[in-house]
């Protein structure tokens, strides 16, 4: 096969620079200050944790900008958040999201709006409320973010720490979720548009496979509680360096899920280096916890799930290697 002598694409290359934003945020928080949780805020408030948990679509609102389909963008903004509570041990109750726009549009706001509804009836949460901004000079056409509260039982939030020894059993993604979409768009856009064919199965145009929403995990939580899950990572920004958050350890993922071919189709589209994939995508695999190796098969089976990897002994730093590669 011919060396593919296109410049390499990463996710910097792109415009997101993540150790750059990992340098902004600790700046933030050493202002601020950090509570207890890390995917989530968690507050005491007597004999239970009130956790809280946001974010937003990012740059998959400019997909369905340019597709004029913003139908699944509400999915993506509930799940970014409840499964970020889910991987923290927290039951997701509530949401309100936070829809800014540079022109007020009845024709959007009501596919976002049917999205949100969408969302929140997979997720098993009400929606109690919202804003929507106009702000012209501030955003270009809109952006959606939102804020998910939980409740936990004092006992019933994961340690968050996986130990040597431990088996990682993993969930499949429902294929790009909505977190490296800036580096999707950047290796599709360089020789195709969205409108393109899909040159793979399930969907009618290459916009159609980024849009794809993102899972939603809350079916997870009353089962990993079942079998004491320690921990577990929400498989998004940032990629499979997410595991790292489980504590400094060495993380041997070598049967994770096959990457859907989307992802496939943007290492080529792109030129990404196999690395830089595993680093700001799921790969296929979206969400994963820690769990004594006895449990594992069980927790596997019961929630369709396989176990993909090991957790070993760190020497005092975190790792990821998945199939080889090193993180």
């Amino acid at each position: 096969m011919a060396e593919d002598d296109r410049d390499e694409l990463t996710y910097a290359d792109a415009g997101v620079d993540i150790e750059a934003s990992e340098a902004a945020t600790a700046a933030l928080l050493d202002v601020v200050g950090e509570g207890e949780g890390d995917y989530a805020g968690l507050l005491d408030i007597g004999d239970r944790y009130l956790a809280l948990a946001t974010d937003g679509v990012g740059t998959k609102l400019l997909v369905a900008s340019a597709l004029s389909d913003y139908s699944t963008v509400g999915i993506d903004c509930i799940a970014m958040n409840v499964n970020d509570l889910v991987a923290a041990g927290v039951r997701p109750v509530a949401f309100v999201d936070y829809l800014a726009v540079d022109d007020p549009d009845e024709r959007f706001a009501e596919q976002v709006g049917e999205g949100l509804a969408r969302g929140a009836e997979l997720a098993d949460v009400e929606l109690v409320g919202g804003e929507t901004a106009v702000m012209p000079e501030v955003v270009r056409e809109l952006d959606l973010a939102g804020t998910c509260a939980g409740l936990a039982a004092k006992g019933g939030v994961f340690d968050g720490t996986a130990r040597p020894g431990d088996a990682l059993v993993g969930w499949r993604s429902s294929g790009i979720h909505s977190n490296g979409l800036t580096l999707a768009r950047e290796a599709t856009t360089r020789e195709h548009d969205y409108t393109d064919p899909a040159p793979f199965p399930d969907y009618d145009t290459l916009g159609e496979a980024l849009l794809e929403p993102t899972r939603i995990y809350t079916d997870l939580l009353d089962p990993m509680r079942d079998h004491g899950v320690r921990g577990a990572a929400h498989v998004t920004g940032g990629g499979w360096t997410n595991l790292t958050r489980l504590g400094d350890r060495r993380y041997v993922v070598d049967d994770p899920f096959d990457p859907q071919p989307v992802f496939d189709f943007v290492r080529s589209a792109g030129n990404v280096p196999d690395e830089e994939m595993y680093r700001t995508f799921n790969m296929g695999t979206g969400f994963v916890a820690a769990v004594d190796p006895d449990a594992a098969e069980p927790l596997a089976a019961a929630t369709g799930g396989r176990v993909i990897g090991r957790v070993e002994d760190g020497n005092g730093s975190g790792t990821v290697a998945v199939r080889g590669l090193k993180l």
